[in-house]
């Protein structure tokens, strides 16, 4: 799990207060059914399918889909240019919450609780099945800050904020490896993953982004994921919504 500081002292204003709504700001509050994780790799012949099936996840708009690239598929002689040592290291975390030594690509967790192989269609929409996130979660965007708005919840334990960064399209060509001579479109690729501090159920939270800082590193779009912990390893997913501008 990656847990470092997020953008230095230009997020100091960060804080986590109890709930408090601005009425300044457009706000959208959202409360998505899923957030639908996909572990893949540039350099695996089965991801093209669960790729394109995480689009069209995407599209649909009551699901927050994520793409996080892999690494250990570099050793077949291609180097995802997206892949990540963090985001292995996250897929292995779900599998050891599981009590299981096994990762594999493709492979979808839907809200942190289930794993399926993400090419497979039927299975990731019976995982979708019934699919529900107890948290509601307001973005509000106020000039050039992102106000995010989680109300509490005291029948939940708490947990901690996610902010998670991505492209919604990424053209690459693959010349090397499995998948050697394509030209792949990625969607919703994530960049990076940074802790924004914890909501209690008591009181909510309530914190602020910078929006020019997080969005002038290369990235499109803005996911804000609420997930319980237990021992260090990731658990349910409670609430979670995007921002693009």
């Amino acid at each position: 799990m990656i847990a470092r500081p997020i953008l230095g002292a230009a997020l100091s204003i960060v804080t986590l207060l109890a709930l408090v709504q601005s009425t300044s700001a457009e706000s959208t509050r959202t409360r998505p059914k899923a957030v639908v994780e996909l572990f893949t790799s540039q350099g695996c012949a089965q991801c093209p399918p669960a790729d394109a099936l995480l689009t069209g996840l995407a599209e649909e708009g009551d699901v927050v889909a994520l793409a996080y690239h892999v690494d250990y598929w570099d050793y077949v002689g291609w180097e995802d240019t997206f892949g990540s040592p963090e985001f292995s290291d996250r897929q292995r975390a779900y599998a050891k919450s599981w009590g299981s030594s096994r990762i594999y690509t493709p492979q979808m967790v839907v809200n942190g609780a289930k794993g399926v192989v993400g090419s497979r269609r039927g299975e990731v929409h019976g995982a979708l099945d019934g699919a529900a996130l107890p948290l509601g979660v307001e973005l509000a965007r106020d000039g050039d800050t992102l106000d995010v708005t989680i109300p509490p919840n005291t029948s939940l334990d708490d947990a901690v904020v996610w902010m998670v960064t991505y492209l919604d399209r990424a053209d690459v060509a693959i010349d090397k490896g499995e998948n050697a001579g394509k030209a792949m479109v990625y969607t919703q690729v994530v960049t990076d993953r940074q802790v924004l501090g914890m909501w209690e159920g008591a009181t909510g939270a309530s914190l602020k982004l910078p929006l020019p800082e997080i969005l002038g590193q290369g990235s499109s779009g803005i996911a804000v994921i609420v997930q319980q912990e237990k021992g260090g390893l990731p658990g349910p997913i409670l609430g979670a919504a995007t921002y693009e501008p």
